[in-house]
């Protein structure tokens, strides 16, 4: 059987591309962070309600750890509990995330914060607010007919206009 030159070519160059497609996603995906969730801390998500800290959701200040507040959050369709977080500006804070239902996201507009949140795994994530103002948290995964309507609000103010947390 012969082959035409130019055919050898194009299997050649075919071939080539394919290789080079497989080795450019095999990077982005291994190399540059696209991973599953690799959370060791995982929970039922049928008894999330039950489960601390999720039985207790809301802005804790803390003592002895690296971070000064814990924002300990649940989201279900199609909310987040809390509805509003506030935070005096310059805090380091640890966001600690689940949801009860299907996958969601948790994202503050316009700031570095960003989870998936999947059933069954706790998300978490430990940030400097370093900001004042009034972001919107959005779930940025579809998560079923009431996703657009699903957001909550993070607000960062003055560290001595904090006298009482949400």
């Amino acid at each position: 059987m012969h082959i035409h030159k130019y055919e050898k070519w194009w299997l050649v160059f075919g071939t080539g591309t394919l290789i080079a497609f497989l080795i450019i996603i095999g990077v982005s995906a291994f190399h540059s962070g696209t991973h599953p969730n690799n959370s060791k801390w995982t929970l039922d998500y049928e008894k999330v309600d039950e489960t601390a800290p999720f039985d207790n959701p809301g802005v804790h200040k803390v003592e002895g750890k690296d971070w000064d507040y814990e924002v300990v959050l649940v989201a279900s369709a199609f909310s987040y509990n809390p509805t509003e977080i506030e935070i005096p500006v310059g805090s380091k804070v640890r966001f600690i995330a689940t949801t009860k239902d299907v996958i969601h996201g948790f994202e503050v507009a316009g700031t570095n914060i960003n989870m998936m949140l999947e059933p069954g795994y706790v998300s978490e994530q430990i940030t400097t607010v370093d900001q004042v103002g009034e972001f919107t948290i959005v779930c940025n995964e579809y998560c079923g007919v009431g996703h657009a309507m699903m957001y909550s609000t993070l607000k960062v103010v003055e560290a001595d206009d904090n006298s009482s947390h949400k």
